[in-house]
């Protein structure tokens, strides 16, 4: 039996667990009614997950209409490690909530005693690796372990979760992170730069080097993948005019996914363009744009005649009404341009702003330099249902630079980027908890 919390986060250690959690479970928390996993989307911050997907079945003539993610989960104990090829998190948005099911069925062996009854008490551990994979272990209200986690008191919250220490000598990401920007910080002015697939640094002298020279710095190597950057961290970087308000001057870009519907997906980006573009406006010869900002509640663009809406959203109870809507494009006789489904979306934030770095930087040229400030804002709990609320009252925009040369030509050149944007000043309201680290304070320098 495994009786010590040291004991069972060390089995954990060994088949890879970084992060470590706990969740009391209520009498409603058992096989058959499902594990709650928090009233928002926050969990999926916490448990790493598949593509997020809409279960639009029917069953007993009504629509289920809730999204579903598959999940790595693995039931261990003192003899092995044993998988739940069933397991899932459910989604239910017109809530929100999340449960976790089917933990239990097809798997070779179980803690079914524990997770079948409805007795106060019980304990479920969650070991969460780099990997994607979630290890568990359940106890009674009685067990060694159960009693072990009560007394350690206080842990921090993390919705319905408890954060568990992985080890007194063990740095943690935020630590690691912390240190990685203070070195950087006290390096002062760094050439621009840009990390090469092939690891190499490469002079780069565009004007959106800031980001890039701090990836290099950070090893990162730019890619279009919607995962963390560093240590499971988002890192952005934003332009300021001094370390002292360290106002930015520019807004954040959120996030650049593709739309997952509309014309500009299913028909292709020139069947977009050739419907909504413009030709461009300082006289580029056979190039369209489009571009702009929309925002919901503002009337149709005057050069593209769309206008930003969300499909399926309840915005004075700030749910979801239907998973197939999301954030759309719409023109003036209701056509659907482009929409970003909720599904797709809500995969792509959780997944790249869980935890996010948020790093001011100066500029400086000729050569092109860039110095980073001594100041980063640290957001954690990311929430989906926050991102939708804040697109709902226009804090969130789009603004895309979406643009084809030489349109008319057999082979024309497509530049896309669609960006969701969002003042630097309004940028904590997309977490529940956020924080101002001075890097040097604890020098005397600040």
């Amino acid at each position: 039996m495994i009786d010590s919390l040291a004991s069972l986060l060390a089995l954990m250690k060994l088949r890879g667990a970084k992060r470590f959690y706990a969740k009391k479970l209520a009498a409603n928390d058992n096989s058959k009614n499902q594990v709650y996993l928090g009233g928002d989307f926050s969990a999926l911050n916490i448990l790493p997950h598949q593509g997020v997907y809409t279960d639009a079945a029917e069953m007993a003539g009504s629509k289920r209409d809730r999204a579903k993610a598959g999940i790595r989960l693995f039931w261990v104990d003192e003899d092995g490690c044993y998988p739940a090829p069933n397991a899932q998190l459910i989604l239910y948005p017109k809530y929100p909530e999340v449960r976790m099911s089917g933990f239990l069925k097809g798997c070779a062996k179980t803690p079914s005693d524990i997770m079948r009854v409805r007795d106060e008490g019980r304990i479920l551990f969650f070991g969460i690796s780099d990997d994607g994979v979630i290890l568990c272990h359940a106890v009674g209200g009685d067990h060694p372990l159960a009693h072990a986690l009560r007394a350690m008191g206080e842990l921090t919250e993390a919705g319905v979760f408890l954060e568990i220490p992985a080890g007194p000598d063990e740095a943690d990401t935020r630590q690691l992170l912390l240190a990685k920007l203070t070195e950087i910080y006290e390096r002062n002015w760094i050439p621009s730069q840009k990390l090469g697939a092939d690891g190499i640094r490469h002079p780069y002298r565009a004007a959106n080097g800031g980001g890039y020279t701090l990836e290099a710095e950070l090893g990162i190597t730019p890619n279009g993948y919607s995962e963390p950057d560093y240590l499971g961290w988002e890192i952005k970087q934003y332009g300021v005019s001094d370390f002292k308000g360290f106002r930015s001057k520019s807004p954040v870009t959120l996030m650049t996914p593709e739309p997952t519907g509309g014309i500009y997906r299913d028909h292709g980006v020139a069947v977009f363009m050739q419907s909504y573009g413009y030709p461009d406006k300082s006289g580029k010869i056979d190039r369209i744009n489009f571009g702009g900002i929309y925002s919901v509640g503002k009337d149709f663009h005057i050069d593209t005649s769309l206008r930003l809406e969300l499909l399926g959203y309840d915005r004075e109870k700030g749910v979801i009404t239907d998973m197939s809507g999301g954030i759309a494009l719409l023109s003036r006789t209701g056509e659907v341009a482009a929409l970003w489904g909720f599904a797709g979306i809500m995969d792509h934030w959780n997944r790249k702003h869980a935890k996010a770095a948020y790093v001011p930087s100066l500029f400086r040229k000729p050569p092109p330099e860039y110095s980073y400030g001594p100041r980063v804002l640290l957001c954690e709990r990311t929430d989906f249902s926050l991102f939708l609320r804040a697109i709902s009252e226009s804090i969130v925009y789009y603004d895309p630079a979406i643009k084809v040369e030489g349109a008319s030509s057999p082979k024309p050149i497509t530049k896309r980027r669609s960006q969701f944007r969002v003042g630097h000043a309004q940028l904590v309201q997309m977490y529940h908890r956020h924080e101002y680290v001075d890097l040097v304070a604890s020098n005397g320098l600040l």
